[in-house]
């Protein structure tokens, strides 16, 4: 497997390199929206620790990820009034990996609604900022 590359855009994001749409952070986690989303509050939720997926990320660290996922989920299905969540996690090209920092995608979902094509377009930042909003404010 090749090794982490620290230029890749998730750890950008982490450093501030990159902007994003933040919805929740801790010393362990970060969760921003996805800019191209299949749905809205597509939320993508990343290590701060840097790990290419899980199959080199301590299972200490997978756990955070995994519990901030599992809290964005439920603020995500109240701020969306959703009728479902779908998790993704994609490893390595063969798995559908396309950027190499390890993350989670909590995507809410409504009844007959399906998602649209991965990175089939980049979302307005006035909607993304709304977006977020109503996530931030769910999550308390």
């Amino acid at each position: 497997m090749p090794a982490y590359d620290p230029q890749n855009p998730f750890a950008k994001i982490l450093r501030g390199e990159f902007p994003s749409y933040k919805v929740y952070e801790d010393d362990h986690v970060l969760a921003f929206l996805d800019i191209m989303p299949r749905c809205p509050g597509h939320t993508l939720v990343i290590p701060k620790a840097p790990a290419r997926n899980i199959l080199d990320i301590s299972p200490d660290d997978y756990a955070h990820v995994a519990r901030a996922a599992h809290k964005i989920a439920a603020a995500a299905m109240k701020a969306f009034d959703a009728d479902g969540i779908t998790i993704q996690q994609f490893n390595e090209p063969a798995g559908g990996q396309v950027v190499f920092h390890l993350h989670l995608h909590v995507m809410p979902r409504h009844e007959g609604t399906p998602l649209l094509a991965p990175a089939s377009r980049k979302e307005d930042g006035k909607v993304l900022e709304a977006n977020a909003a109503k996530l931030k404010a769910a999550l308390g």
